[in-house]
């Protein structure tokens, strides 16, 4: 038997890439975006009684990482990169029929749009469900995760004077927290496990409409280089 479904709607998100996206929602409080959904659902009567949630599942595709073979092993970067695990150990973006799932921040419900915080959605990514997050039965006493036991470990950010003014300037004009948004994305250090970066690498992401470049002066340590508007 098979079954098919429709997205409900599509993020509109400050992740434009999917590099340095956090690996894990929450992580960046200050990631943002909107959840613009498709008729019939953009009338008010869909999201009826959300202004009564703080937070919501969103169930939704990854549409990027789409794949016809399905992986039974992955290589989750919590484990650096080089073992492998079963997929269903993991939150890999590799899955069997690509659905994932993020709680995220409910900061307003609009007739047809949410808006939302605390995201790891990139830009486009259609959502097939929302439901409520429901505190009593979702947050578990004694739950554990012996692969992913506590949050990862952050390394330090640091900026050249003239990428915080940039980015200070670009925050203002987007009306967004900007310097926030990198610190916190950065800081879950996004390279690959496995990389050993030089410091004359440099490593680049975009934000917004925004280009962010920084690189590793040394090991635990990023600076920012530059905030430019994207190309």
């Amino acid at each position: 038997m098979s079954y098919s479904v429709s997205p409900i709607g599509f993020v509109r998100s400050c992740f434009k890439e999917k590099f340095a996206i956090p690996r894990q929602p929450q992580l960046a409080p200050a990631a943002r975006g909107v959840l613009e959904l498709l008729p019939p659902f953009d009338s008010g009567e869909a999201v009826q009684g959300l202004d009564q949630v703080s937070h919501v599942w969103l169930l939704f595709v990854f549409h990027q990482a789409l794949e016809d073979k399905p992986r039974l092993k992955v290589r989750p970067p919590r484990l650096g990169g080089n073992q492998s695990v079963g997929v269903f150990s993991t939150r890999a973006t590799h899955r069997p029929n690509g659905i994932g799932q993020s709680v995220v921040k409910l900061d307003r419900v609009e007739p047809g749009k949410l808006w939302l915080s605390g995201i790891d959605l990139l830009d486009g990514t259609p959502v097939l469900d929302i439901k409520p997050y429901v505190p009593y039965a979702d947050s578990i006493a004694g739950a554990y995760n012996r692969i992913a036991d506590s949050a990862p470990t952050l390394i330090e950010v640091t900026w050249q004077d003239a990428a915080l003014r940039q980015a200070h300037s670009h925050g203002q004009r987007l009306g967004e927290p900007l310097v926030e948004l990198i610190e916190q994305c950065l800081a879950q250090d996004p390279r690959p496990a496995y990389q050993r970066p030089s410091p004359e690498r440099h490593y680049g992401a975009d934000f917004w409409d925004i280009d962010v470049r920084w690189h590793y002066p040394q090991p635990g340590l990023i600076r920012v280089l530059e905030v430019v508007a994207a190309t």
